[in-house]
């Protein structure tokens, strides 16, 4: 599921610094079948560097993705921004097992940049998803009108005791 439109053909290149620009969409995530995000509306530039033994490449991520809050459901726009940088050699046989190396064979003419595009995004994402409104408290709902329901209450005052640890305050004071 390499898709043709992340192909950067580099043979035909001069050396010296090229710049692609992708729009990265929902249509994107589902070719991966991930489907956390609502809405992907993301702008991405890659410059390639090429030199006359390896290429570098550097990926600048900015826009948004439309999440579910993890605390209410409610979805919300996240801002995201995100770089990579990669380094591309060459050698005897394909090798992508260091993140910021990859080992493209001889002969190659041309390095698929997708599989990078889709990591880049998603570790851009907050591992915890929080709507703002929650916050700024300008976000109203059910989910979160039950979390304050059911948070712990303020004692009025402080020298109210609970009764259940009365006899375990003795222990304290009878040494």
């Amino acid at each position: 599921m390499k898709q043709k439109e992340f192909n950067i053909p580099f043979s035909g290149l001069k050396q010296g610094k090229h710049d692609f620009k992708y729009e990265i969409d929902n249509t994107f995530f589902e070719s991966f079948g991930y489907d956390e995000f609502n809405e992907v509306a993301v702008d991405l530039t890659v410059e390639l560097n090429k030199t006359s033994t390896m290429l570098e490449l550097d990926f600048e991520a900015t826009g948004t993705v439309n999440v579910d809050c993890d605390m209410t459901s409610e979805p919300y726009d996240q801002t995201i921004e995100g770089h990579l940088e990669l380094v591309v050699k060459f050698g005897e046989e394909y090798d992508d097992n260091d993140d910021e190396i990859l080992i493209l064979p001889h002969g190659e003419h041309q390095v698929n940049v997708a599989q990078y595009i889709y990591e880049l995004i998603i570790l851009a994402v907050p591992q915890k998803r929080v709507h703002p409104g929650i916050a700024d408290g300008t976000l109203k709902s059910e989910a979160l009108e039950k979390l304050q329901e059911l948070q712990p209450k303020d004692k009025k005052n402080d020298n109210e005791s609970d009764p259940r640890w009365d006899e375990l305050k003795k222990l304290l004071t009878d040494k």
